[in-house]
């Protein structure tokens, strides 16, 4: 497939220079076609032993199709509807207590932070949003203390676009590390075993539907099930007392609906071989272009998420590119706005986006 035959997929892009898959991706056509037939064939009838058991088939050829992108066995990933699901299991699975801490960076979303919060252990925050992104990992681990039971980070900022150095920090200490894969996972190539957990995001740089996603953890057996679900058990009691399944399903989350399932499948399969490649040339062309004429935030080859200081309010400007067909968003809290690179921008996109700022 060459890059027009895949662009060709996501019909939005036959009028809007899309930009912002931080947040959610396109949609392709495939995608759509895959859900609309799942939904077709629910209307002959579900509650119905096939129903259930084509719906578990989905559940495993998406597990599996997951656990392919971030290079993983599909026994250690488990389903969930949001990387903010996937923090939850893991920030409640360890059964933290008031005198642990857990590190993490002033630039997490609240996807990750609230998970940290809510667990009720002590929360220490590196500051790496205002320094060099070469320094973060020096700040990160003057937080690492002999009572850090979890060191939590984003692999990508959502609001700076820099990559965090989580293989580095991992390779520095023993501590378990949760890596939210919310701008990583089909942006850039992950290897995610290394790690001790992973999340992903099904509806942003996958261009799967909405509330899908996964979680890989690496010792299914070391974390409890804070929050089960039907699917987390082989069998249970008249107490609630039950047979956790095997590996990380026993962390699957709710009720995925069989279209969900149909639609982020086939959004797995829209994905090219070149796609992480591109999507990195494509962002260094657009921060290189960008950083002429504004004071661009993300430092220079990183990922695929570009943030910069535009001429006025940001959320003004944001809302007029969007008029013009041109979607990008604003940063709360900043003066910045941030532009997506996928692998299905084009220069075009880019041009269009220079023209109107």
């Amino acid at each position: 497939m060459n890059f027009d035959e895949a662009r060709a997929q996501f019909p939005i892009l036959e009028h809007t220079a899309y930009l912002n898959a931080g947040s959610m991706g396109p949609l392709a056509r495939a995608t759509v076609e895959a859900m609309v037939e799942q939904e077709r064939s629910d209307l002959r009838g579900r509650g119905m032993q096939p129903y259930y058991e084509q719906m578990r088939s989905l559940r495993g050829t998406v597990r599996a199709g997951i656990a392919r992108t971030i290079g993983v066995p599909p026994e250690n990933v488990a389903l969930t509807s949001s990387t903010t699901e996937g923090c939850n299991i893991v920030a409640a699975g360890l059964r933290l207590r008031p005198d642990d801490e857990i590190v993490t960076s002033d630039t997490e979303h609240f996807g990750l932070l609230g998970a940290l919060n809510a667990s009720g252990a002590q929360v220490r925050v590196a500051r790496v949003r205002g320094i060099p992104a070469e320094r973060a990992l020096e700040s990160i681990l003057a937080e690492v203390t002999p009572k850090t039971r979890l060191i939590a980070l984003s692999h990508i900022s959502w609001q700076t676009g820099n990559a965090l150095p989580v293989e580095e920090i991992q390779e520095a200490t023993d501590v378990p590390i949760l890596v939210d894969g919310a701008q990583s996972v089909g942006a850039v190539a992950v290897e995610a075993a290394r790690f001790d957990f992973y999340t992903a995001s099904g509806q942003k740089w996958l261009c799967g539907p909405d509330a899908t996603g996964g979680l890989y953890v690496r010792d299914p057996e070391s974390l409890h099930v804070a929050s089960p679900t039907f699917f987390s058990q082989d069998g249970y009691d008249d107490d609630g007392t039950f047979t956790p399944k095997a590996g990380a399903a026993r962390f699957d989350g709710g009720w995925i609906p069989p279209a969900s399932l149909a639609g982020l499948d086939a959004a797995l399969g829209t994905v090219p071989h070149w796609a992480a490649h591109h999507a990195a040339e494509l962002a260094a062309r657009c921060w290189t272009r960008l950083a002429d004429r504004f004071q661009v935030v993300t430092a220079p080859g990183q990922a695929t998420l570009v943030s910069f200081v535009p001429e006025g309010d940001p959320a003004a400007v944001s809302a007029r590119l969007g008029e013009q067909g041109i979607v990008i968003r604003d940063m709360p809290g900043t003066d910045w706005v941030r532009v997506s690179c996928g692998w299905w921008t084009s220069d075009g996109d880019v041009d269009r986006l220079l023209d109107a700022l």
